[in-house]
């Protein structure tokens, strides 16, 4: 299974190339992200899940640029991996049938009473494992 989030593409997005810059990629990615973790939870009445997580890796590989501001990109989640205290997510960038960028993160869950890693709890690798991609070709 995979989490889909359709995202707009902001005219502030854009740089002087007149294509949605770099960093633009990740902030799509952090927004998928979000909606994938909370945001989408909260509108299905439950409780969002790893709100105490941090990134400790991102990479974004760029296949095609994105020219327009003011259309929408769908970004695609899958889990790649689950560990003990860590999970990487990979992302899918496309839109009007065009893939334009592949991307992962390596998140890291972390105790906010000691700000170091901790194991993921049961219900976080449960709800993680649903999207678990088991033929990662990275």
């Amino acid at each position: 299974m995979k989490h889909h989030r359709i995202l707009q593409v902001r005219w502030d997005d854009l740089d002087a190339f007149n294509h949605v810059n770099n960093a633009a990629y990740l902030t799509f990615i952090q927004e998928a992200r979000s909606d994938f973790l909370w945001f989408s939870r909260k509108r299905a009445g439950l409780k969002p899940i790893l709100e105490d997580m941090v990134v400790a890796r991102a990479e974004v590989d760029f296949i095609a640029p994105i020219y327009n501001g003011g259309t929408e990109v769908e970004v695609e989640i899958s889990v790649a991996r689950l560990g003990t205290a860590s999970f990487d997510l990979d992302y899918a960038i496309s839109g009007d049938g065009v893939l334009y960028a592949t991307g992962r993160t390596v998140q890291v869950a972390v105790s906010m009473d000691t700000k170091r890693s901790r194991p993921l709890s049961d219900e976080e690798r449960t709800f993680l494992t649903q999207y678990l991609n088991e033929l990662d070709n990275r």
